[in-house]
């Protein structure tokens, strides 16, 4: 079909797009004539039948890829105006310029068709309501995101093959640059490379990145970063992020490494991370490729020393030493499941307790505690133990210490000297441009004497850093100070116990001496095992007994009880608890303070053979054949009241009871007379029986 039959007038009365595109930078400025093609594809338009004020250019989309249409604004200001019916005929140069991805092309085709709106490329025009030729506009269509598809595996297999080869050249880490020939190098820059150095120096040392971060930011020191899409390197506070990305980065081991991680662009436009590999899954891995600041080997070290500080530092929480009692703040560990304890405190009877709970699946599971442990009798075990390792071996070991301490101070201080250097360096710098600007030029003047001041006060604050860092690390030990450091070990026991020591000093003097403490509670043996790991590494292992719950204080000890079962056979209440007293014994929970001066009562006796339900002194009376009062009459023969004469007399033995009553023992001689009394009910018995009722009383002479 002809060009002009397509072209209908209710098309010129719209506006005619041109869109114009290229995929790179590099392409917009390099391949001019695709640039100027597109844009003459306005002379076609014009010998259609549009205007020059009715073509509408569309080209902020320079240097933007067709593979999708999220982030290029011109296609899908194009698409908006084509949809409200504002566009008679769409132009591109041909339809990769429009879109290089199927879904982005057959949506502007079907909206071309709903608001009849033409396509113009370098072939001719097409119709999107014509069968024939939309079938025509979607073949181009994929043929060109077939095109861009076998574009990018050209690429993609070139790259690779130089990949393997590791040849392929890619952005750098700071410390790193390429020289004349294309081979990596060290950067010639001193202090970049030193403050390098003393950053593996530094993690080797304290084994933590975040613990690197605090030892820059005490000595005073930055780290060098590389400026986005630049080369320029400057100085900056070491954070956590930059120790990890360098720590990680295996460049540093002078390896050449490509394809760590897999990208993607998201639904903006925006390239994101979409997983990282692990490192057997890299596509290329070259060990010693290039010079670098650590081995390989060390690089293997430091990420499995992160990953377990990364599985440690989940479960332990560490905060500086505060004034609570329990010395073992941040460094006591949970034996059963590895996590760190936390601390409660509780006031009873005015008087701080702490304990070692170890409770994370109770407050996110509802499980029960995993353990908990008193604190008192763990500290005073460990701080023991520490008081007793406090020798003087042990201060020559730490002067030792000191000695490689102040070595790294003077590291530190060449790195701030080097500072120095370069802010002096600067600054004479921008001292030279000032001098050279001609004197009339006020505005380009003033900017150089700015720099030049600004550069001056940089200078001079690195100085004031280095003097100052100068004087805190200005503590020498002499002779002297040595000696009386010595000395102080003989008294360190009665420093460590002195109740005027604060609680936090303690905790303080611990942390340079133990690592951590691992605790295991075993309750059916009632103890506690105590892992010490001093900073050495060496270890030592101590039992404690676990302290008395509150009930188990109250109870009173099986030795008292078993002492009373025994005194019951020949004993009554009160001259148990006389006995007790006098053999020094108190009942339980008399050691709890305010009850130091408990003792023994006939209550108290009484209570225990009721709670452990020992045999009462009457059963065992009973049970050795004495009888009562009113059995003794029976026996005898005799009146209740003569009975009792007798026992007072001595002619019978009576046993005391608790309470006011007795149980006889009978003799088997030496009673002067054997009465025998009938009761009234005996006589009414005798008579029901039929026998001849006896008088009520009968003296019989003789003995028993």
């Amino acid at each position: 079909m002809n060009e002009s039959v397509k072209v209908q007038p209710h098309h010129l009365e719209r506006a005619a797009y041109l869109y114009i595109r290229q995929s790179s930078m590099r392409q917009v400025i390099e391949n001019v004539e695709s640039t100027m093609r597109q844009y003459a594809l306005d002379r076609r338009a014009m010998a259609l039948g549009w205007r020059k004020d009715q073509i509408i250019v569309v080209d902020n989309d320079q240097g933007e890829s067709g593979a999708s249409a999220a982030w290029r604004e011109g296609f899908q200001r194009l698409v908006a105006e084509v949809s409200m019916g504002r566009a008679g005929i769409v132009m591109g140069l041909e339809v990769s310029r429009l879109a290089r991805n199927n879904a982005d092309w057959h949506r502007l085709l079907e909206i071309c068709a709903l608001s009849d709106t033409l396509i113009l490329d370098e072939d001719g025009v097409y119709d999107p309501t014509n069968f024939n030729d939309r079938l025509l506009l979607g073949l181009k269509g994929a043929m060109s995101e077939a095109e861009l598809h076998v574009l990018k595996a050209r690429l993609r297999g070139g790259i690779l093959n130089k990949v393997r080869r590791g040849e392929y050249r890619c952005q750098l880490p700071t410390g790193f640059v390429y020289d004349e020939l294309g081979n990596v190098t060290l950067d010639p820059d001193a202090q970049v490379r030193d403050s390098i150095d003393h950053f593996f120096e530094t993690f080797a040392r304290v084994g933590s990145a975040c613990q690197v971060v605090k030892v820059f930011r005490k000595e005073g020191l930055n780290f060098p970063s590389r400026r986005t899409g630049g080369r320029d390197t400057v100085f900056r506070p070491l954070t956590a992020w930059t120790a990890m990305r360098v720590l990680k980065n295996p460049r540093y081991a002078g390896a050449y490494v490509y394809g760590r991680g897999r990208y993607r662009r998201n639904a903006d436009g925006k390239i994101v991370v979409q997983r990282k590999h692990n490192s057997g899954d890299w596509l290329a891995c070259i060990p010693n490729a290039h010079p670098g600041y650590i081995n390989w080997e060390q690089y293997q070290q430091n990420l499995k020393l992160l990953e377990s500080n990364g599985r440690t530092y989940e479960l332990a929480r560490s905060s500086p030493p505060r004034e609570g009692v329990a010395l073992l703040q941040g460094r006591a560990v949970c034996g059963r499941c590895g996590r760190h304890f936390r601390l409660t405190y509780s006031y009873a009877r005015e008087k701080p307790e702490a304990r070692y709970i170890c409770d994370p699946a109770q407050s996110g599971l509802g499980e029960p505690n995993c353990q908990s442990i008193a604190a008192s009798p763990v500290d005073e075990a460990v701080g023991a133990l520490v008081a007793e390792r406090m020798t003087p071996a042990a201060v020559e070991l730490a002067l030792e210490i000191r000695r490689e301490i102040e070595a790294r101070q003077d590291e530190a201080d060449q790195l701030r000297c080097r500072a120095i250097e370069h802010a002096q360096y600067e600054a004479d710098l921008a001292q030279r441009r000032f001098m050279l600007v001609d004197p009339g030029n006020r505005l380009v003047a003033s900017t150089l004497e700015a720099e030049w001041n600004n550069k001056l006060r940089m200078l001079a604050q690195a100085r004031e850093e280095r003097e100052r860092a100068r004087q805190q690390d200005l503590v020498l030990l002499n002779d002297a100070t040595r000696q009386r450091l010595i000395t102080m070990t003989t008294d360190f026991k009665k420093i460590w116990n002195d109740p005027a020591t604060p609680n936090r000093e303690r905790k303080r003097l611990l942390a340079y001496i133990v690592e951590d403490v691992t605790l295991i509670k075993l309750p059916e043996e009632g103890i506690t095992r105590i892992h010490v790991r001093f900073k050495g590494g060496k270890t030592e292992t101590l039992t404690v007994l676990n302290p008395k719950s509150a009930a188990q204080q109250m109870k009173t000890p099986p030795a008292i009880v078993q002492l009373v079962d025994k005194l019951l056979d020949d004993n009554i209440y009160d001259e148990i608890a006389g006995i007790l007293n006098g053999q020094g014994l108190r009942p339980g929970g008399s050691a709890r303070p305010g009850r130091s001066n408990a003792r023994f009562t006939a209550q108290r006796v009484a209570y225990l053979v009721r709670q452990y339900a020992l045999r009462s002194r009457y059963d065992r009376l009973r049970g050795r054949g004495l009888l009562t009062n009113a059995e003794a009459c029976a026996r005898l023969g005799v009146h209740e009241t003569t009975v009792e004469e007798w026992a007072k007399r001595g002619l019978i033995k009576r046993h005391a009871c608790n309470g006011h009553w007795y149980l006889y023992e009978l003799p088997e001689s030496n009673l002067p007379i054997k009465r025998r009394w009938h009761r009234p009910s005996d006589q009414a018995a005798d008579f029901n029986e039929g026998k001849e009722a006896k008088p009520s009383h009968t003296i019989e002479r003789g003995v028993v």
